[in-house]
């Protein structure tokens, strides 16, 4: 394990116009790789380049390389950091841990990251780099948005915030008697929470929260995890204007 410990990590990242590191699964990783204490390297990618990087083997990000392994899907990278790096802090210290957290990623996704995605994507669209705009419109109006323009699916996102804020309920109930997702310390459900915030704090033209929003001091203690890993000031803000 020791050979393997040395080996250089590097991490494919998906990369912004303003240079930042935008997408809710790709942070799940660099939170992943700070928990277990690795150092790792970025590479930066727009959306046209991530297809072509990899000769069509990936067609997102993350994407890790380490000596001869190289593989996509944050929950394949996870899992593979536990198995490589044993002597590491365990993202998963049990089995049962491991499918706590998946239930936790199902519900996530199919009630909260769907919403922020139906309000956001078209703030992705404008954040992206200029060459990258086309191929994402294009790509998106085709498959997810089944030829509706950005624009138009868009458009009744202001409506939609309290539906997204009310989603968030079951967060707010568990850490208003726990300091993170995972108890005491943050877990990788934590990661994949905080992954969510931070790609919206990257793209969002709409703040996402009420300023007194109670997930408010959990948002905080997770963006100074590691040294403030994801503070950033290109951020945009996150929380209403208000006292």
């Amino acid at each position: 394990m020791a050979d393997q410990t040395e080996r250089k990590i590097r991490l494919y990242e998906l990369a912004l116009e303003n240079g930042r590191s935008a997408s809710p699964f790709v942070w799940r990783i660099r939170y992943a790789l700070a928990h277990k204490g690795l150092p790792f390297e970025s590479e930066y990618l727009g959306f046209r380049e991530i297809p072509s990087k990899f000769a069509g083997r990936f067609k997102t990000v993350p994407v890790i390389e380490c000596g001869a392994t190289m593989m996509a899907e944050s929950w394949d990278i996870a899992e593979y950091l536990d198995q490589a790096y044993p002597d590491r802090p365990a993202l998963f210290t049990s089995p049962a841990e491991l499918a706590m957290v998946r239930f936790t990623d199902q519900w996530f996704t199919a009630e909260v990251l769907r919403k922020m995605f139906r309000i956001y994507i078209l703030d992705v669209h404008d954040a992206a780099h200029p060459q990258d705009r086309p191929y994402f419109r294009e790509s998106r109006e085709k498959g997810f948005l089944r030829g509706r323009s950005l624009e138009d699916f868009t458009a009744d996102r202001l409506s939609r915030l309290p539906a997204l804020r009310e989603a968030l309920a079951p967060l707010r109930a568990h850490l208003a008697k726990f300091p993170f997702l995972g108890g005491a310390h943050p877990n990788f459900a934590d990661y994949i929470v905080l992954g969510a915030f931070i790609w919206a704090g990257s793209v969002a033209t709409v703040p996402m929260l009420q300023s007194d929003d109670s997930l408010r001091p959990y948002i905080e203690r997770g963006l100074d995890l590691y040294d403030g890993l994801a503070r950033d000031p290109r951020m945009k803000p996150l929380y209403e204007s208000g006292c």
